[in-house]
């Protein structure tokens, strides 16, 4: 419980200092930066759980992170903002290629497992073979997808408009001092706070799937929630969309690949990217999502019902756990 309180003036920091970069770079860098910050956080959490060969948190917490980022993040945003503004306007483009990333990524996770499932054949160590040249390849298509949209198609990305005027922000230096600084501290008390959960989570009768998939995703998303939530209010939707779409791109296209590679050298064993059967469908049920509200014609604000489809999975896996692989 300390440390989650500790997040929250952290958070408060974070979203400020984000807010103070965006207003220079615009809000397609502000969220990418805000979402690499704050996924640098998730990574500590993860890394910390791979060390102690903790398998199945760490993929409970990729797959809680890609649901928690596309359905309560996104949503949650469309809803603040559209409960405060009549009307709000996103760049749809970016949202697009965001999601449709992500939709790659998704497909490119579920693979392993459909394999496993249909092909008895299909040994341990094929699955092995199959996730490493999974994780090369959503490490180059990511890659790709930063090239794109930060040089070859810029223009593309630009903000749909901006926001509200609102307190004056940081310097460009001291923004980024604090982005770097609170992420340092948040990282350091997120790192507490998984040594902490397993035994708070035996006292209170929760699986090590609902903790990954939903308190760990929640706190470890804590810092990017502030600034996604407090943009949407201000009117700054781009900033918004960009941080939820961009957070969960970057997890699945960037931070579980590299965790299957690092699993080579700091795991007991190599890790797979074979989830089991129930985070599979979550993920492809958030990103289709994800893909159709994005490209879908009204006001967001009515989107954000879709932050109910996250309290679906929660209740699901805290009444029912999925079976261990």
């Amino acid at each position: 419980m300390l440390s989650v309180l500790a997040i929250v003036p952290l958070a408060a920091l974070l979203s400020h200092a984000t807010e103070s970069v965006a207003a220079k770079t615009g809000d397609a860098v502000g969220g990418l930066l805000n979402a690499t910050l704050g996924n640098l956080t998730e990574l500590v959490i993860a890394l910390t759980a791979l060390r102690a060969g903790q398998y199945m948190l760490v993929k409970a917490s990729i797959a809680g992170a890609i649901v928690t980022n596309t359905l309560f993040m996104l949503g949650a945003s469309f809803l603040l903002g559209g409960l405060k503004h009549h009307t709000q306007e996103f760049n749809r483009v970016s949202a697009r290629v965001q999601a449709g990333l992500l939709f790659l990524a998704t497909i490119a996770l579920l693979i392993p497992s459909a394999v496993s499932e249909a092909d008895s054949t299909a040994t341990a160590a094929f699955t092995q073979k199959l996730s490493v040249g999974l994780a090369v390849l959503l490490i180059v298509a990511y890659g790709l997808g930063m090239l794109f949209s930060l040089k070859t198609h810029r223009e593309l990305f630009a903000s749909a408009e901006h926001g509200e005027a609102g307190e004056a922000p940081w310097p460009i230096g001291l923004a980024l001092a604090t982005l770097a600084g609170v992420t340092v501290l948040v990282a350091l008390v997120s790192e507490i706070f998984v040594e902490s959960v397993q035994k708070a989570a035996e006292s209170f009768g929760m699986s090590q799937a609902f903790v990954g998939f939903i308190v760990v995703a929640l706190v470890g998303g804590a810092a990017e929630m502030a600034s996604a939530f407090s943009g949407a209010r201000k009117n700054r939707l781009d900033l918004s969309v960009g941080i939820a779409l961009g957070s969960a791109s970057q997890i699945a296209l960037f931070v579980a690949p590299v965790l299957v590679l690092l699993s080579y050298v700091l795991g007991p064993s190599p890790m797979s990217l074979q989830f089991w059967p129930g985070a599979v469908v979550m993920m492809l049920i958030a990103t289709l999502t994800a893909s159709l509200v994005t490209i879908a014609v009204g006001r967001p604000g009515l989107s954000g019902v879709v932050a109910d489809g996250y309290m679906i999975f929660a209740m699901t896996l805290y009444l029912l756990p999925p079976r261990t692989q």
